[in-house]
């Protein structure tokens, strides 16, 4: 069965609960046009629920939507803050519900697309997120430790004190396994309650690739890193600096902007940063794929 015949069957089936479509691929796999396609099908919009395309400038490097390839579609949640700005899951939940209730109000089915799936869960499941605030100081000591004695130093320390999040983070994930300490340090819980034992408050169709060939992704996504320094992607992060972000600005710590860095700062040569992306891209593939699998069973 086919992604439009799913659709179909879909919304033959009655429930008491607002429907919701998730569209739910892997990084470099097609899903930009497909979601713009049942966009079009559904007459709605997008909201895009990835945490780095939040953020104004980064274009090349989060291979963000461009004007053309919404193709008209209206897309929420893209381009809303600066890059020095901190955006938490929390303030994600706040502003997508309130989109995803005016949506309803015009009889429109939201549709949430790309990927992060924290962002994703704080939307569909019933538990709260706590507004917990950043603490400078600790952040600043933590980020301090990864880079003297490497990541694995404060990766052990997540281990300690929230052993649940230990396992569902990777240690590459510095940004996340920080923010992870950070929170429960000042909160003493965990950031998020685990989501799988909660009930859904929507009647969600995942579209999930379960099926997808992983050679083939990891192909795309060598290509996809080489398209992107073709693409001028060392000219905007220069660009960046320029305006006077550094590696310490929230989302310029993620994936093609680390690695960049580290070249600035002769940790890599050029040709070890191409490889270095690429490996991190597709570890981050593998991870996305791994945590479809909790959604294989909820349709």
């Amino acid at each position: 069965m086919n992604y439009i015949e799913k659709i179909d069957d879909f919304f033959k089936k009655k429930s008491e609960l607002p429907k919701m479509v998730i569209i739910y691929w892997p990084t470099a796999s097609w899903k930009t046009a497909m979601s713009i396609n049942i966009a079009k099908k559904l007459n709605s919009e997008i909201i895009s629920t990835d945490s780095r395309q939040i953020f104004r400038e980064s274009n090349i490097g989060t291979a963000k939507i461009t004007l053309e390839e919404m193709d008209w579609i209206k897309h929420h949640m893209v381009d809303i803050c600066n890059l020095d700005e901190e955006f938490s899951v929390w303030a994600y939940k706040k502003q997508s519900e309130k989109i995803i209730e005016n949506l309803y109000k015009q009889n429109k089915i939201p549709i949430l697309a790309w990927w992060t799936g924290l962002y994703i869960d704080s939307i569909i499941y019933d538990f709260e997120i706590p507004e917990i605030l950043a603490d400078k100081n600790l952040r600043e000591k933590l980020e301090q430790e990864a880079k003297e004695f490497w990541v694995d130093f404060v990766y052990e320390q997540l281990k300690k004190i929230d052993p649940e999040n230990y396992e569902k983070v990777h240690k590459n994930n510095v940004q996340y396994v920080i923010r992870a300490i950070e929170v429960k340090i000042l909160s003493w819980k965990s950031k998020y309650e685990n989501p799988v034992k909660k009930k859904l408050k929507y009647d969600v169709l995942f579209l999930t690739p379960y099926t997808w060939d992983r050679e083939k992704l990891y192909s795309r996504i060598d290509l996809r890193v080489d398209l992107m320094f073709e693409k001028w992607l060392e000219e905007e992060i220069q660009s960046l600096i320029r305006k006077w972000y550094s590696r310490k600005s929230f989302w310029l710590k993620s994936i093609w902007y680390t690695e960049y860095f580290d070249y600035l700062e002769w940790v890599y040569s050029y040709e070890e940063m191409i490889e270095k992306i690429k490996q991190h891209s597709r570890n981050y593939a593998k991870r996305q794929l791994t945590w479809f699998r909790k959604y294989e069973n909820t349709n």
